[in-house]
């Protein structure tokens, strides 16, 4: 795995719990703003009014638009980071295993919808160190899954398979919620979608054993 970038969003503010209160407020207010009128049009003095706080005090934050776009993309990764190692904790089994985090990788998705889609539109606008820092966390957080696909393969449940590739298929059945959820969301609801995505995508991965075990666990 490629080391992730040395990079940090300098802030004026030393009280690390303060910084972590007032971002999350300066983020959920940028990606409404940056995903209803766009990352270019929107401005800090738009995010400060919709965060009800003045410009001068973002900046003490953030030194730039940039940094709430990066730091925008960046939460959501973060939460995948957290809710995969709760969601699987205390689990043995390794189907078990995977399929709770792919689940938990999809809630992040639904309950992140607009910052998944903003994170696909717009971080072509970062600079590169950004964009680099951002693949570099999103293959670490893809590992965490890839590591379960892999105990499942050890476990015998699953043929031999490219691991990073497979990955990625269940990511794209997950970020698919969000990027196609107006047409989606009328034809199916989220339980639905990830339960027969999921099956659909790991019928193709379990062995004879696997069929067994998967089959009785449904």
């Amino acid at each position: 795995m490629p080391a992730k970038p040395a990079f940090e969003v300098q802030s004026l503010v030393t009280d690390a719990v303060l910084v972590q209160k007032r971002r999350a407020q300066i983020i959920a207010a940028a990606v409404d703003l940056f995903s209803r009128q766009g990352y270019y049009k929107t401005t800090i003095q738009d995010v400060a009014k919709k965060a009800g706080v003045s410009a001068g005090l973002i900046y003490q934050y953030v030194r730039d638009k940039e940094d709430v776009l990066l730091l925008s993309v960046l939460d959501v990764l973060e939460s995948y980071k957290q809710e995969i190692p709760t969601a699987i904790q205390g689990l043995t089994d390794p189907l078990e295993r995977f399929q709770a985090a792919i689940y938990a990788y999809c809630r992040v998705v639904d309950q992140r919808r607009e910052a998944t889609v903003l994170a696909y539109r717009s971080t072509k606008s970062l600079s590169h160190e950004r964009r680099q820092l951002i693949m570099a966390c999103e293959i670490e957080t893809n590992a965490l899954i890839a590591q379960c696909l892999r105990d499942c393969i050890e476990a015998g449940l699953f043929r031999q398979v490219d691991v990073d590739l497979v990955t990625y298929h269940f990511v794209s059945l997950a970020h698919s919620w969000a990027l196609k959820y107006w047409r989606l969301s009328q034809i199916t609801n989220f339980e639905r979608y990830v339960r027969e995505g999921f099956d659909f995508l790991v019928q193709g991965l379990l062995t004879d054993k696997g069929k067994r075990k998967f089959g009785k666990a449904r």
